[in-house]
């Protein structure tokens, strides 16, 4: 939605400590506070940036608002309430806030999501634009509140989030799971990642101190609400329907084996070079290449049964890679076998005299029979049956990032026909 006449946006990013609080929440009450003063709130959005970026929050959220009213006194609104909330003594918390009346460059907010950005960078952007700004602390919180001004979404999801009354911030959740594997049965694939139902665990509630009780990603306002309907929990505080680019891939650019970024986020296509291997604690390693280069695939443990598919590619394979780039290696998100091959084996014959399984009579010396003696030259050829075919596989929602894009909605965009 682009800034009409006697419109603005707000961008807020970095407002959460370890301790508790929600930059997301604190967007929530911001946009209640801008209505309770006469502004029109015309959206909100939920902006996740580069979940690899080294200085991310847990889930690398900003927040923008779109509103018409004055923009001064939003300002003024949202940087009293950062003061009045935002733990600004903790060391890693160092918000941003933005207000813009005019549009800011796009690609900064494409660059934050698939890249890395600075202070610097931000600042320039918002120079140009002429919008006031607040950096707190270090004030890289301008990075993440500079991108949720500027984004613009190719592709959007919603979620609604549902935050609790603050005397209960710290303890533990009241939210029925039954009632959640209830309303994702009930409303799937409209919504998705509420419950992992195949490894029967409770995916929207969060474990840690912050005031999200928890929350529904689906395509629609009306799917998420119907959802929510169904969820048996302690009384909320506040909810917000959130416009956001989870679930869209927005973090995936194409690349090639060798040619790939520390923390960033690819898709990948090559052919399976050697046998997976499962190493220390089920983690399983997946070697690809393309054009003469290879590139190290990993499925780590949590994947849980998304690594049984992982193990069943062979050499000769032809597959499309999606994952985050660290430390060397592609992490998975989501594969595509786009064909497989023939996987044979060569083992000793059956004796041609007695029928029993011959062994190695030595290098260069064939094979031979421990019963009756005879001697055969060329070993028996066994075609493996394959217990993987073309298709997507992804990790489960247990193991899913918030901006991977769940197979219910679709193959990733980025994949070409000339992938497959």
């Amino acid at each position: 939605m682009a800034i009409g006449a006697g419109g603005f946006r707000i961008g807020l990013d970095d407002t959460d400590a370890a301790s508790g609080l929600c930059t997301t929440w604190l967007g929530a009450v911001l946009a209640e506070r801008l209505e309770s003063r006469d502004f029109l709130v015309r959206e909100r959005r939920l902006v996740r940036l580069n979940p690899n970026a080294p200085f991310r929050t847990r889930g690398n959220a900003a927040i923008a608002i779109l509103a018409d009213g004055d923009p001064g006194e939003a300002f003024r609104v949202a940087c009293a309430l950062v003061e009045e909330h935002a733990p600004l003594d903790a060391p890693m918390t160092n918000p941003g806030v933005v207000v813009t009346e005019h549009p800011l460059p796009p690609a900064f907010y494409t660059r934050a999501v698939t890249d890395l950005c600075l202070v610097d960078e931000a600042l320039r952007a918002l120079d140009a634009a002429g919008a006031r700004y607040r950096g707190y602390g270090n004030g890289r919180g301008l990075i993440g509140a500079t991108a949720a001004a500027a984004a613009e979404f190719p592709d959007h999801t919603y979620e609604l989030l549902v935050y609790r009354e603050p005397a209960r911030w710290g303890t533990p959740r009241e939210v029925d799971p039954t009632s959640l594997f209830a309303a994702e049965a009930a409303t799937a694939p409209h919504t998705w990642d509420s419950v992992d139902r195949e490894n029967r665990v409770v995916v929207c509630v969060p474990h840690t101190p912050d005031p999200v009780l928890f929350g529904i990603r689906g395509e629609s306002p009306y799917w998420v609400r119907q959802a929510r309907e169904l969820v048996v929990a302690e009384p909320a505080a506040l909810e917000a329907c959130w416009v956001t680019n989870q679930g869209t891939d927005a973090h995936l650019v194409r690349g090639t084996c060798g040619a790939l970024h520390e923390g960033r986020s690819y898709t990948v296509a090559g052919t399976i070079s050697s046998l997976p291997s499962t190493g220390e604690g089920g983690h399983v390693t997946l070697l690809i290449e393309d054009g003469g280069e290879q590139l190290r695939c990993m499925a780590y443990e949590p994947t849980k049964g998304f690594r049984e598919g992982v193990r069943a590619l062979r050499p000769g394979d032809r597959v499309i890679a999606c994952g985050s780039f660290r430390h060397g290696s592609l992490n998975l998100e989501k594969l595509c076998v786009v064909s497989i091959a023939e996987a044979v084996a060569l083992r000793p014959p059956p004796c041609p005299s007695c029928g029993k399984r011959t062994t190695s009579a030595g290098t260069g010396k064939g094979f031979k029979c421990r019963r009756c003696g005879a001697r055969t030259i060329h070993p028996e050829r066994a075609v493996e049956e394959r217990s993987i075919g073309p298709g997507w596989y992804e990790v489960p929602p247990v193991a899913r990032r918030h901006l991977a894009r769940p197979l219910c909605r679709g193959p990733p965009e980025l994949v070409l026909d000339e992938d497959l």
